[in-house]
Formats: structure tokens, sequence, C-alpha cells
């Protein structure tokens, strides 16, 4: 083979495997994505089927309830528009409190139940994950009927 043969073999070979390994990061990331959706868009039917997403809003008040094994729940997260049941079984944040910021990851298991495998609380009185503010202030604006002021994070 002559040396202008073999250097193009190995640019070939090279582009192959970076093309490989570029499929599966890429198969990877992908399978790897939670999207975010708020409780109006789930109740208006644009939640994936099958597949793992975020849900986030505010925990109901007067929603929480406790199984008597301790760590199944089952809440209310309320975008203040729409209502979406949340179950989940395990350790709760100690910052999960009803009232405050809550982000959900899971899966629709019914029309109108969510099954989370994990549940992630605000850190402190002034954070809510930018999502799940700028839902709750565009279903506070369409309710009062006027603009959607800016979110502030």
């Amino acid at each position: 083979m002559k040396s202008r043969h073999k250097k193009l073999a190995l640019i070939g070979g090279a582009l192959a495997v970076i093309g490989i390994i570029a499929a599966l990061v890429l198969n990877a990331l992908n399978s790897n994505i939670a999207l975010y959706i708020s409780p109006t868009d789930v109740a208006a039917g644009k939640a994936p089927q099958g597949k793992v997403f975020r849900i986030g809003g505010l925990v109901k008040e007067g929603s929480l309830q406790r199984q008597a094994d301790g760590v199944t729940m089952a809440f209310i997260v309320t975008d203040t528009e729409k209502d979406i049941l949340v179950n989940y079984k395990g350790i709760l944040p100690d910052l999960f409190k009803e009232g405050k910021g809550v982000v959900a990851q899971g899966k629709m298991t019914s029309v109108d139940t969510f099954t989370a495998n994990e549940v992630l609380a605000k850190h402190d009185e002034n954070y809510m994950p930018p999502e799940a503010a700028k839902a709750v202030n565009d279903a506070k604006s369409k309710a009062e009927g006027g603009e959607s002021p800016k979110a502030s994070y």
C-alpha cells in the first residue's frame, strides 16, 4: 500500500471512530434528558406518554397525605391554574413544605396522576426554578387577565 493510501485509511478510520463516539454520547444525553412541563401543560395533554419528565410548581396547602408506612406520600402540585396529583415513595427533602416550590421527576401513570421517583425542593425563601417561576407567573397573569410579569430569580 502506498503511503497516500495509508494516510487516507487512517483518516477514514479516525473519522469513523469519532462518529461512533459522537453517536454514543448523543444517545446517552438524549436518554437522560428530563423535560420540564407545568401542571397546566400536563392537564392539556402536552406531557410525553411513557417518558420521564419534570413537573413543578407549588405544593398545594393541605394536600400532603402520608401513608401508614411513613415513606409513601401523595401531594398536589399546582401552578395556581391546574393541579396534578403526585405520588412519591421515599424520603422528602428537608425543605419540602406545603405552599413552597417543588420540582418532581417521574412519569404520568394515569390521566391525572404523576408518579415521582425524585422530588426536589427549593433551597431558600427567594429561589424557585426558573421554569416553575415562569409557569406560576403565567398562570397568575392568565387568572388576573393581565400581561405576564417577569419572574424574579
